[in-house]
């Protein structure tokens, strides 16, 4: 605006909408490979460490094992990465090369509700950080100490997991589910990386729905017999 008038601007940045408001934005400094890269070796690690640990009791089914290693890689996601997104609200403005800011940065090209900070993401993330982060570590315990109550743990975790993820979905798709940079960001990050939290949940729930069903069925049975 000319004639004396004050002109406002946007910050420039590489999310949709393009109008975004995302004040003193600071672009990412490592690139989408570094940071992938990262994270997958970080979890590569991770998970070799408790199929190594676990491996020597063997009390222990492969199974059981494999969940190990999945409640410790999503338990530590939930309360590293999505408890720092939760608990820091202008992390698009870090003028240093952070690591965890660097992530959200990257992921918020495939969904931008991250960096608007979405009242219902924040929520969502915020309960799945506090919540079941610690939840996932208690059933890795739970499963290498074969407690009674591992399977229910499982159970209610995977449908926590399950009815969060459907939350952020269903709210994307009533906002308009237009939210990401492009296609290759969208499908890689909004659909892709959400994949893992749809598919396995899902199994697990099955399996322990077997196994308690299975367990009450005994139990039945054996008090018949007492009888």
């Amino acid at each position: 605006m000319e004639g004396g008038g004050q002109t406002q601007t946007v910050e420039s940045h590489p999310y949709v909408p393009t109008d975004l408001n995302l004040p003193d934005f600071v672009p990412g400094f490592l690139s989408q490979s570094t940071i992938v890269g990262v994270y997958g070796l970080s979890s590569l690690l991770l998970v070799s460490l408790i199929w190594i640990v676990s491996g020597r009791s063997p009390k222990i089914s492969k199974i059981d094992r494999l969940l190990m290693c999945w409640w410790a890689f999503t338990g530590l996601t939930h309360m590293i990465l999505e408890g720092y997104f939760a608990f820091s609200p202008e992390f698009y403005k870090e003028k240093t090369a952070c690591y965890l800011a660097e992530v959200w940065k990257e992921y918020s090209k495939g969904d931008s509700r991250y960096a608007a900070r979405d009242a219902g993401v924040v929520a969502v993330e915020g309960l799945t950080a506090v919540l079941e982060g610690p939840a996932c570590l208690l059933a890795v315990y739970a499963i290498a100490t074969r407690k009674s109550c591992s399977y229910i743990l499982q159970l209610a975790i995977s449908l926590g997991q399950l009815y969060g993820t459907a939350v952020y979905f269903i709210t994307s798709y009533l906002e308009g589910d237009n939210f990401a940079a492009s296609a290759y960001y969208y499908y890689a990050y909004y659909i892709g990386a959400n994949a893992s939290w749809v598919v396995i949940p899902t199994l697990i729930v099955i399996r322990c729905w077997k196994k308690i069903c299975a367990a009450v069925q005994v139990q039945s049975q054996t008090k018949t017999k007492l009888r």
